[in-house]
């Protein structure tokens, strides 16, 4: 089994809140931004591959994993482009390669679209960026917040266990899952992980996609078509909405790329951002 263990060392300030991040391997430089409800750790294995040849810059965006979580925080995507800009100017990136998935893939857009944050080149894997995104959970819990972050530990890790497991088309060991849950549990945890669902709101993604024809870097987009969070067809539109965008389709690989086929990730960012 690969190895699990993973702590991000450093700590950025934003607007009073603690954002968790690292810095791994040496070459031009490389962001990775992780979707909901992930962490970095998502991203372990292909950083440690891609360091090799990149600056591998990570974190955890604000009110997941190891950054800040606390009562009455905003998290939204309306914040995390915010936090993206402020984080390229903190390492002095100017326009560094980007690799970004899921929710990370509309904070990576944002960031260029309405922060004006350049990029060499931008690798999306399965991004949230067309409506209607958000699963019937997603709706339910939006509208019922308050009752899910008070169930009992054994239920939150149930939800949590079917939820993540949604988005991986391998089967999934209760102990694979188990870096992806704990972020999300206990006193702290738990109400986070509903407060960044009760958060979700299309008008984030609504507020850029008419300007996806104005991206300004060579993109290429990866889709996984086993995806049943964001189904393969939304690829394909998006793909036709971006500019000089390369777009792959990949088999067996679910919305979570990075537990399905890492290798396929590792291959595109090597043959694309070279």
């Amino acid at each position: 089994m690969a190895n699990t263990a993973w702590n991000l060392t450093k700590r950025f300030d934003f607007r009073g809140q603690e954002v968790a991040y690292d810095i791994i391997g040496d070459g031009p430089p490389l962001v990775m931004v992780h979707g909901t409800p992930f962490s970095s750790y998502v991203w372990r294995n292909i950083a440690r591959e891609l360091a090799r040849d990149y600056t591998v810059h990570l974190y955890d965006l604000l009110g997941y994993g190891q950054s800040e979580k606390r009562a009455g925080q905003d998290v939204s995507l309306g914040v995390q482009n915010g936090l993206l800009a402020a984080l390229l100017k903190h390492w002095g990136l100017t326009a560094p390669f980007m690799l970004a998935h899921d929710f990370g893939g509309a904070t990576a857009l944002r960031a260029h679209l309405i922060d004006r944050c350049d990029y060499r080149k931008l690798l999306l894997v399965d991004p949230v960026a067309l409506r209607p995104w958000g699963s019937p959970f997603v709706q339910h819990v939006r509208h019922h917040e308050a009752a899910f972050a008070g169930v009992p530990d054994y239920l939150q890790r149930a939800i949590l266990r079917a939820y993540i497991r949604g988005a991986v088309h391998r089967e999934m060991t209760d102990a694979e899952l188990e870096p992806y849950l704990a972020p999300w549990l206990g006193e702290t945890g738990q109400p986070a992980f509903y407060r960044q669902i009760a958060q979700m709101d299309m008008r984030h993604t609504d507020e850029v996609e008419p300007h996806y024809g104005s991206v300004r870097c060579p993109v290429m987009l990866l889709w996984g078509q086993e995806d049943e969070w964001i189904p393969v067809e939304r690829g394909r539109q998006l793909a036709q909405l971006l500019p000089n965008c390369a777009y792959r389709e990949i088999a067996g690989a679910g919305h979570l790329m990075q537990e399905d086929a890492p290798e396929a990730i590792v291959a595109a960012a090597l043959s694309f951002f070279r």
